[in-house]
């Protein structure tokens, strides 16, 4: 654990509420982000969580600095599969794309929460069961296999636990009402599809918890690092998917690259909780080699993703315009020909 001092969790807090206020403000009214305006969003989230990554550094130390960045670059990028899953759930509710931004802000809200208990309790955990380190482990090992396993997505979203509490708990009509969640009708109280989408959202994030919460508590158990590193990554989510919506399909070797990183911090776990609890002669892998795989997996997985892009639109077009292009021909040999002869 570093000694934090007080004042720096005062600013960080300070830095994401004036952030989410200045966010919220920006888009009160309802519209469709744009690529620009994802992009400049995009290029704010990233510059307040290297900024802080900078004061972590001069402040708590260098090694402290290394890991919150190791940390970050993680979570960020495990973040990427969720937005393949917001896309997924907007797509199913037909959620009209001014009013995704207010969805996915109040998933950010609820997602800051459940991942401070869930990291608070994986810290508290880690701190007096070291041995718990060699599940995390194997759990991330499992992960890792799932990714790379992983077929077509099979997700259906309308019958995610979240959504079936919810309907359980108020009712939940079929149109949507402008960015409201509730209306009257006929004097009772209703809920709109907008809420159900709230509600899938956040079932989604706590299951991507479940393979987060491990991941970065094999870079460190620090609960300040941990925990920033998680805030900054979540924040930016929001500007990531309007900036890649419609391009996720693209990153075809980055589940790949996740899968390695997840593999790779389950050997980094298990090497710890041996060199804790069997032998201090095991060695640890440290701070600076976990930045290294991480951030050079991810740079080959989007170069390679770049280079090598799957087989697109494009050539279907191409192959229908070529099986056009034969039937035209035909027609054409066949009016040449004259008309064909009447069977009668």
């Amino acid at each position: 654990m570093y000694d934090v001092p007080l004042w720096l969790w005062m600013v960080f807090a300070v830095t994401v509420v004036v952030a989410l206020a200045v966010d919220l403000l920006a888009h009160r009214g309802a519209h469709a982000i744009g690529f620009k305006e994802a992009a400049v969003w995009s290029a704010v989230w990233v510059g307040l969580a290297i900024a802080f990554g900078v004061v972590v550094l001069l402040v708590v130390g260098t090694n402290a600095g290394v890991e919150y960045t190791t940390a970050w670059l993680l979570e960020k990028s495990l973040s990427v599969d969720n937005l393949f899953v917001f896309a997924l759930i907007f797509g199913y509710f037909q959620v009209p794309r001014e009013y995704q931004h207010r969805v996915l802000f109040l998933g950010v809200l609820g997602a800051l929460v459940f991942r401070g208990l869930f990291l608070a309790a994986g810290v508290a955990v880690v701190s007096r069961f070291t041995a718990v380190l060699f599940l995390f482990g194997a759990f991330l090992f499992y992960s890792a296999y799932k990714l790379l396993a992983k077929g077509e997505d099979s997700v259906d979203p309308g019958r995610s636990l979240a959504v079936r509490l919810l309907r359980k708990v108020v009712p939940v009509r079929d149109d949507y009402a402008g960015n409201r969640f509730f209306v009257r009708n006929g004097g009772k109280l209703v809920a709109t599809p907008l809420l159900a989408v709230v509600a899938a959202v956040e079932g989604a994030d706590l299951v991507f918890a479940i393979d987060s919460v491990p991941a970065v508590l094999g870079v460190t158990s620090d609960l300040f690092i941990v925990y920033t590193s998680n805030a900054f990554a979540i924040l930016g989510l929001r500007a990531l998917y309007f900036l890649l919506s419609g391009l996720l399909d693209r990153f075809r070797y980055l589940g790949k690259g996740l899968a390695l990183i997840l593999a790779f911090i389950g050997v980094k776990l298990i090497l710890q909780a041996s060199h804790e609890t069997i032998s201090t002669s095991i060695p640890e892998v440290h701070s600076l080699v976990s930045l290294a795989v991480v951030a050079t997996v991810l740079t080959v997985s989007i170069l390679l993703s770049m280079l090598r892009p799957a087989p697109s639109d494009d050539a279907d077009d191409a192959e229908g315009a070529d099986d056009e292009s034969g039937q035209e021909q035909g027609d054409r040999h066949r009016d040449a020909a004259g008309p064909a002869p009447d069977d009668s």
